[in-house]
C-alpha cells in the first residue's frame, strides 16, 4: 500500500512546480507625476525650476508656466526636489500608484523672504555736533547682521558748505580714516550696511565741524608715514608741559612729501617745499590747505641735502627768493619773472637764505658739496658788497634768520668742530650775530648735553626765537621750543615746549 502511494506524490510535485513555472513573472509598475511650482503668496509661475527625486530617478526642468511631468516614473515613495536660483530649495512627497497620475504643487520662497535685514548703523565717533575736529579723523560706527551674511559699508561724507559729496564704498570694518579735511568746515555724515541680500539698512544722519586754523600762528613739519606733511598750530593755553600740540591741523597730505612752511600774512599764503618728480619746488596754499599753486618750475631748488634747504619771502610776499646750487634766483609768487640776482664761486652751494623788511640786504649762507666749509655773508644786491657773519669756523652752520630791524642775524653752529661723511653735528647751539659792532653770541636755552639746537627763527616781535631741538643720535624725536627770558636770579636760560614731534618751525 505505501509502495503505491509513492508514485501519486511524485506525480503531484511535479505538476506543482510545472505549473508554477509557467505562471508570468510581473514587471516593474510605473505611473505618472505631474506638478506645477509658483512663487509662495502670489502664486506667480516659476519657469526653469530643476526638479528632482529621491529616489534618483529623471531631472527634468519646469516650463514658462512652471509645469513639469515624469511621463514614466516607478510606482513608490518618492521626495521631489524643487531647485531655482534666489530661492529657497522646496521639497514634496509623493506617492506613486501603478497605472495612476500623482499630482505636486510647490510654493517657493525667494531667499530675501528668509533673509534677515542687518542693523541700522549706530554712529559713534564724532559724536553729532562735534567741533574741533583734526583734518584728519578716524569716524567709527556700530552694525551687526542678524544672520551670517557679510556686511559691506558705504560712508557718505558731504561738506555742508559746498554741498560736495564724497563716497568710501565696499568698507569691511566700523571705523573709517579720512584725511585732508579742510579746516573750519561742517560735514554731514551717513553709513548704510549692505548684506548683499536686502536693501541696505541706512544709518541716521550725523554732523561735526573741523577746527578753524585761522589764530594759528606756528608752521612746521612732521613725519607721518613716510612722508613730510606740514601742519600748524596755536599758542599752549596754560603752563603745563604736557599742554602741547595746540590746535594741530594737517594742511597737506600724507600721501605727498612737503617740507619748510614758511608764512607771509600780506598775501595770506603759506609757501613751502615739495618733492615733485625727483626734484624739489615752491609751492603755494591758503591757511586752510586749498589753492594749490606750484611756483618755481624749470628751476628747482636744489643745494646740499633736501633737510638743510631754505627759501624766504620778500618784498612784501610778492616774490621769493631761493637757492639752486651756487645761483640765487627771484621769483614772483604765481610763478612769473624768474630771475638770476646773485651767484657764488662754482666751488660752493647755497643752502639758505633770509630777509628782513627794513632793507634790501639779504642773508646767505654757502658750503662744500659735503655740508661743510660754510660761510654765512649778509649780501646787499643792489650794490653788490657783502659782509662776513662768520666763515673758516669747522663744523656744521646753519639755521639763518634775519631780525625785523635788520640788525642781527640768527644761525646755529656745531662748536665741537666734528666733520664727517653723516653730516652728523654733536653740539650745536645757537648764535646772534650784531652786524653794528661785528660781534656774536651765543644764546642760551637751557638744553641738555648731548643735543643739538637747530632750525632756529625769530619770533615775530624779536622777543623771542623758537627753535628744534634733538638728541645728537640724529634718530631721536624732534621737539620745537621757545625761549624764554634768562632766569633772573639763576641767569639761565629756559625753553617751553611746544610742539612735539616736530621740525623746521616758522612763527608769523
Amino acid at each position: 500500500m505505501k509502495n503505491n502511494i509513492i508514485p501519486y506524490l511524485v506525480s503531484a510535485l511535479v505538476l506543482f512546480f510545472v505549473g508554477c513555472s509557467e505562471d508570468p513573472i510581473e514587471e516593474n509598475a510605473f505611473g505618472t507625476l505631474t506638478g506645477k511650482v509658483v512663487t509662495k503668496g502670489d502664486n506667480v509661475p516659476l519657469p526653469n525650476v530643476k526638479i528632482s527625486t529621491t529616489p534618483v530617478s529623471t531631472t527634468i526642468f519646469t516650463d514658462a508656466e512652471g509645469n513639469f511631468i515624469f511621463e514614466e516614473i516607478e510606482a513608490g515613495d518618492y521626495s521631489v526636489q524643487a531647485d531655482l536660483a534666489e530661492f529657497l530649495t522646496a521639497f514634496e512627497g509623493a506617492n506613486i500608484i501603478a497605472g495612476k497620475t500623482s499630482n505636486v504643487i510647490f510654493e517657493m520662497d525667494s531667499v530675501n523672504s528668509a533673509n534677515i535685514l542687518p542693523k541700522s548703523p549706530l554712529l559713534i565717533f564724532p559724536e553729532d555736533g562735534t567741533e574741533n575736529i583734526g583734518t584728519e579723523v578716524e569716524l567709527q560706527w556700530n552694525s551687526s547682521d542678524n544672520d551670517d551674511d557679510k556686511i559691506l559699508y558705504t560712508l557718505e561724507l558731504r561738506n555742508g558748505e559746498t554741498n560736495e559729496i564724497q563716497l568710501f564704498k565696499d568698507i569691511k570694518d566700523t571705523m573709517f580714516l579720512v584725511e585732508n579735511l579742510p579746516i573750519g568746515k561742517n560735514f554731514i555724515w551717513q553709513v548704510s550696511a549692505d548684506d548683499g541680500i536686502n536693501e541696505m539698512v541706512e544709518s541716521a544722519l550725523s554732523s561735526f565741524a573741523t577746527k578753524d586754523g585761522a589764530s594759528n600762528r606756528f608752521f612746521y613739519t612732521r613725519n607721518v608715514d613716510g612722508n613730510n606733511v606740514i601742519f600748524s598750530g596755536t599758542e599752549p593755553v596754560t603752563d603745563d608741559e604736557n599742554n602741547v600740540n595746540q590746535n594741530e591741523i594737517q594742511l597737506t597730505g600724507n600721501d605727498k612729501n612737503s617740507y619748510r612752511p614758511m608764512k607771509n600774512n600780506t598775501v595770506g599764503k603759506i609757501a613751502f617745499l615739495r618733492s615733485q618728480g625727483g626734484e624739489n619746488h615752491i609751492f603755494t596754499m591758503r591757511l586752510d590747505g586749498t589753492e594749490l599753486t606750484q611756483v618755481t618750475q624749470d628751476i628747482p631748488v636744489a643745494g646740499f641735502r633736501n633737510s638743510e634747504l631754505e627759501y624766504t619771502w620778500f618784498d612784501n610776499g610778492a616774490k621769493l627768493y631761493y637757492p639752486n646750487f651756487n645761483k640765487l634766483f627771484s621769483i614772483n609768487q604765481d610763478g612769473s619773472g624768474g630771475q638770476l640776482v646773485y651767484q657764488a664761486a662754482d666751488t660752493v652751494l647755497i643752502s639758505e637764505v633770509a630777509v628782513n623788511p627794513t632793507n634790501d640786504l639779504v642773508a646767505i649762507k654757502t658750503n662744500a658739496s659735503n655740508g661743510y666749509s660754510a660761510r654765512i655773508i649778509v649780501v646787499d644786491l643792489v650794490a653788490g658788497t657783502e659782509q662776513v657773519v662768520i666763515e673758516n669756523e669747522p663744523g656744521a652752520l646753519g639755521g639763518i634768520d634775519f631780525s625785523i630791524d635788520g640788525n642781527t642775524v640768527l644761525y646755529t653752529r656745531d662748536v665741537t668742530g666734528i666733520e664727517n661723511a653723516e653730516y652728523r653735528q654733536l653740539d650745536a647751539r645757537i648764535f646772534e650775530y650784531d652786524l653794528t659792532d661785528a660781534t656774536a653770541t651765543e644764546i642760551d636755552t637751557g638744553k641738555a648735553p648731548g643735543t643739538n639746537d637747530l632750525d632756529v627763527k625769530y619770533s615775530p616781535d624779536d622777543g623771542t626765537i623758537i627753535f628744534m631741538n634733538t638728541s645728537n643720535d640724529g634718530i631721536s624725536e624732534r621737539t620745537i621750543y621757545r625761549s624764554i627770558p634768562d632766569d633772573e636770579i639763576t641767569g639761565e636760560g629756559q625753553s617751553e615746549v611746544l610742539f612735539t614731534n616736530a621740525f623746521m618751525p616758522n612763527w608769523e
